[in-house]
């Protein structure tokens, strides 16, 4: 090759480079966004909604979304929530809890084009929502049949933060274990705060009122119940907080496992009836990613796809006898088949 034709290439080569560190760069794939809306309780709440962003977190994590969320402190805020993400552009918003319910089917209305995983709510029909229900009552079967094998007393508890039906499952399923127990050991364990034939007991009121937990846990505690179910999420904090105080009692936690989000507190908590909304979330925002978003249908989360499930206290797992985690064990085969009810006859 003559100089001639070097010194060419190498001008060439120049202009290649120039040309190409000019050119503007590609535009970077925007990100899905999938953004939750709280209830009152808040994103710390060790409970719905910090189940639900654990979830999102994993979803970040796993799948390289983008995950915001807005905490409401009144009823109000729902409505403004659920607009401010719809405004922002997320792909996915996703309110926890009933009481988003009226809100999120507004929203949903209002912006047909918008996908919406609910969480706890089953019956919103638009197209563009996808709901959230679970077979709680499986799991507090197991707490139930559990309180009843561990109390001291022959009393055991439990209260309600709001009554409707998704919350009411909680309670009627831990009726239904302290039943079978004393069916099958022929014991009395009474259950305190449910009443399981007229449908009514304990109800706080809300669900973010430590005091009102402490209030009821002591209560309750009072009238000899050793183990204390709340179905509150954050306002059994309290009734936790007075066990500790009194040095007395045993929790059993709901939605999350307690233990490992109180590990200060562990000594007093004896299980946890396990509702995995973070699995519905994941799988809702990785539909949004493949493409495969269907509104429209309900996820149930069950025993048999370990959606809903026992979780023994960290520090109690060692101190329920054998011989009862073995009974408990052979429930869920008998709870999957529908042999076994976990709610009363309607």
């Amino acid at each position: 090759m003559s100089k001639k034709m070097l010194v060419v290439l190498s001008v060439l080569m120049v202009v290649v480079f120039v040309l190409t560190a000019c050119a503007p760069a590609a535009p970077a794939e925007a990100k899905i966004k999938a953004c939750e809306v709280t209830d009152t309780g808040g994103v710390d709440d060790k409970s719905f909604n910090a189940t639900g962003w654990a979830g999102l977190e994993r979803a970040a994590e796993e799948l390289g979304v983008e995950i915001k969320y807005l905490e409401s402190e009144q009823a109000s805020d729902y409505e403004v929530n659920l607009n401010s993400f719809v405004e922002d552009g997320c792909d996915l918003i996703i309110p926890v809890g009933f009481l988003l319910a009226d809100a999120t089917s507004a929203a949903a209305d209002a912006n047909p084009d918008q996908k919406y995983a609910i969480v706890d709510v089953d019956y919103l029909t638009q197209t563009n929502v996808r709901g959230n229900a679970a077979k709680i009552d499986q799991a507090t079967f197991l707490a139930g049949y559990l309180a009843a094998g561990m109390t001291k007393t022959g009393k055991v508890g439990t209260y309600v933060g709001i009554l409707f039906p998704a919350t009411q499952a909680f309670m009627d399923g831990y009726a239904m274990g302290i039943a079978k127990y004393n069916e099958v050991h022929g014991t009395t364990v009474e259950l305190l705060g449910w009443d399981p034939e007229t449908q009514t007991g304990l109800e706080v009121g809300n669900f973010n009122s430590l005091d009102d937990g402490r209030a009821l846990g002591e209560q309750l505690l009072d009238e000899g119940a050793d183990i204390i179910m709340p179905v509150a999420g954050p306002v059994g904090l309290g009734t936790l907080a007075a066990m500790v105080d009194r040095n007395t009692g045993l929790l059993i936690g709901v939605d999350n496992d307690w233990a490992v989000a109180n590990p200060d507190k562990a000594a007093f908590i004896l299980g946890s009836a396990l509702k995995k909304i973070d699995v519905f979330v994941y799988d809702s925002v990785k539909q949004v990613v493949d493409g495969t978003f269907k509104g429209g249908e309900v996820y149930q989360l069950t025993l048999e796809n370990e959606g809903v499930g026992l979780a023994y206290g960290a520090e109690w797992d060692s101190q329920v006898p054998a011989e009862l985690k073995a009974e408990i064990e052979a429930l869920i085969p008998g709870i999957i088949s529908g042999e076994i009810a976990t709610i009363p006859a309607r």
